[in-house]
């Protein structure tokens, strides 16, 4: 077979060996500045090199590039079940793409020499929704941080309560509140790093009751979502509505860090914390 037709054209076949041969996933889109970027560039800590935006990663990720050490904690927690057509085999499938039991992975964890309670919400998981198991987990992750005197830091990400669930994944927004509340009373520091997203439920409770507030650069942020506010208001919302950069400016956020320094951040929080 001739590699080229008189043209200088690859015959079909050949085009049809190389699309064949080429991964699907070779390249990507950053959805904030819309940079094609070749996949490897995004390097270990998947980041946009135009515009620091992090895409989504899972909870055992955020393990690796944050801590030192980690202990999982209470991966065995078990609630009442639900039962909404076809709710068990989402959970399963679930379960099966992130090897997590639930949307939160929750554990006690060295971060650059700071020992914490840590939590990681995680978005490939029935996108982070909060369900009576993802509440359960993060509320006794405070109370055990309450008792051992630990800080805790909570990775946010979440599309909002469970709607399979009710009134049950509801309530964890008030249970995992008071849980915090406790260990604010007991005079422990909650840093929350709110990644993207960050919207629903989620936000509107525990995500922003930390005594300080973090987000990754160009994070998804808010309550409802933009197509239900435009319907409402009758107007076009700005491009950058909901992102971290614009809750900053707002007061919502404390500071936005890049996820390269994260680790360092959370460190020289904890002991200011501590005087």
């Amino acid at each position: 077979m001739e590699l080229f037709h008189k043209d200088h054209t690859l015959p079909q076949v050949a085009v049809q060996t190389l699309h064949d041969k080429i991964p699907d996933d070779m390249w990507v889109a950053c959805p904030i500045c819309q940079h094609s970027i070749y996949r490897q560039e995004l390097g270990e800590l998947q980041v946009c090199p135009q515009c620091g935006y992090g895409f989504r990663l899972t909870a055992r990720q955020r393990v690796t590039q944050l801590t030192t050490a980690f202990t999982e904690i209470d991966a065995d927690v078990t609630v009442d079940k639900t039962e909404f057509p076809g709710y068990a085999d989402k959970l399963t499938r679930a379960k099966q793409i992130t090897s997590l039991n639930e949307a939160v992975l929750t554990g006690i964890a060295t971060i650059d020499g700071q020992k914490v309670a840590l939590g990681i919400m995680d978005a490939h998981f029935i996108m982070g929704s909060l369900g009576a198991k993802t509440g359960e987990k993060i509320t006794r992750l405070f109370e055990r941080a309450t008792l051992e005197k630990l800080p805790v830091i909570l990775l946010t990400a979440s599309g909002g309560a469970r709607m399979q669930e009710g009134i049950n994944s509801l309530m964890q927004m008030a249970k995992v509140s008071g849980a915090v509340a406790q260990h604010s009373m007991a005079g422990l520091l909650y840093v929350s790093v709110l990644t993207d997203p960050t919207t629903g439920g989620v936000m509107a409770s525990f995500a922003m009751q930390a005594d300080v507030i973090l987000a990754e650069p160009h994070a998804l942020i808010g309550f409802a979502g933009r197509r239900v506010i435009e319907q409402t208001l009758h107007e076009k919302l700005p491009a950058d509505f909901q992102r971290a950069e614009m809750l900053q400016t707002c007061g919502f956020l404390d500071a936005i860090v890049p996820r390269v320094d994260l680790p360092v951040t959370i460190s020289k929080l904890i002991k200011m914390s501590r005087g």
